[in-house]
């Protein structure tokens, strides 16, 4: 088969290597009909992921059809059509039975680590992929969503929801300010809607970002290259701040414009994968009761949103700007590497 190979730092290639085999009884093998390109993927290309060794097929997100099944699969059968969540869970361990399958103590890739594709075994940026403990890790999809709105469900919605929002502890009238209106951004503007919050504050560089923002839900937008981007956020709230601020990048100066505009007794959501150390001011924090969350999304939110997909009460299409073909992969990262330019927000590749 033909798939997306990282080897190393800055390198990648669309590579033939050989079909994925079924190596345990709660495996199942799926051909690959929707996949995409996560900011993660950058990440690793850029270095910041050292857990990812030269050699490893790239990609966490996605939609197939099962091809193959292990013995011990007796809920899934060849022909369904799956969404494959991002975070795999054995379902068996204390963290997955306290929900918190991003920590699963299973034996594949690295026990403690639930984010194991296109991190620690192959991923979903191929023709084909091994799908591990599927039936704890797939969720078939509704003849109501299509591919393309599964692949979205299999990361950056419960990304948003979960770290953003479930986190950020959103509720009824808050002022919600999510720094980074990329496509894990959006998602948590798309989902901290549901919560009922007074404002969603949209924040990025970008202004055709912070513009697109509101037809994910953002009731203002703030361009953070403008001087007075704090003093314009800070006049929407009475001078107070917000009472969530989410960070939406990876970056230290985001984390810090988190920090910048959260009032006291607020709470500062962490979403962003970083790569370098952010400082962490407790000294003037301390006083002003800041509480602070992070993490890896679990996806036990995913059926959930999948129902609200389903009952078109959240539409996935909108964070879809480009379309390729699976073979089409190295276009597709141009694209996505060089979203200022191409306005990219989700690419989605299809296979054949």
């Amino acid at each position: 088969m033909r798939a997306l190979v990282y080897h190393g730092p800055g390198q990648k290639s669309w590579d033939e290597v050989p079909d994925p085999q079924i190596l345990q009884p709660t495996d199942v093998i799926v051909k690959m009909d929707a996949t995409t390109i996560c900011g993660t993927d950058l990440h690793i290309l850029s270095g910041d992921v050292p857990a990812v060794t030269p050699g490893r097929i790239l990609g966490h997100e996605g939609v197939g059809t099962v091809t193959e099944v292990g013995d011990a699969v007796t809920t899934l059968a060849v022909g369904d059509q799956v969404i494959l969540a991002c975070v795999s869970a054995c379902g068996k361990c204390d963290y997955c039975k306290q929900g918190v399958y991003s920590h699963c103590q299973g034996d594949e890739g690295a026990p403690g680590i639930g984010w194991i594709f296109g991190h620690l075994i192959d991923g979903t940026q191929a023709e084909y992929v091994r799908v591990p403990y599927a039936e704890n890790s797939v969720y078939k999809l509704p003849s109501t969503v299509s591919p393309e709105q599964g692949v979205i469900l299999s990361d950056i919605l419960p990304t948003g929801h979960e770290i953003g929002v479930q986190y950020g502890r959103v509720k009824a009238g808050d002022v919600v300010a999510v720094i980074g209106a990329g496509p894990v951004g959006l998602a948590t503007i798309a989902t901290a809607r549901l919560y009922g919050p007074s404002r969603i504050i949209a924040v990025d560089l970008d202004a055709n970002r912070v513009e697109e923002a509101r037809k994910f839900g953002a009731t203002d937008g703030v361009v953070s290259s403008d001087p007075a981007w704090k003093e314009k956020i800070l006049a929407m709230t009475d001078g107070l701040g917000v009472d969530v601020a989410i960070e939406a990048v990876g970056i230290p100066q985001t984390f810090q414009m988190c920090l910048d505009v959260v009032r006291p007794a607020g709470t500062v959501a962490n979403v962003g994968v970083h790569g370098k150390p952010v400082e962490l001011p407790l000294q003037d924090l301390w006083i002003s009761n800041i509480a602070i969350a992070m993490g890896l999304v679990n996806t036990d939110t995913l059926g959930t949103l999948l129902k609200m997909v389903a009952s078109r009460q959240l539409d996935p299409d909108v964070f879809i700007s480009h379309r390729f073909d699976l073979g089409d992969i190295m276009s597709a990262y141009e694209t996505f590497e060089n979203a200022a330019e191409s306005k990219a927000l989700k690419v989605v590749l299809t296979a054949d």
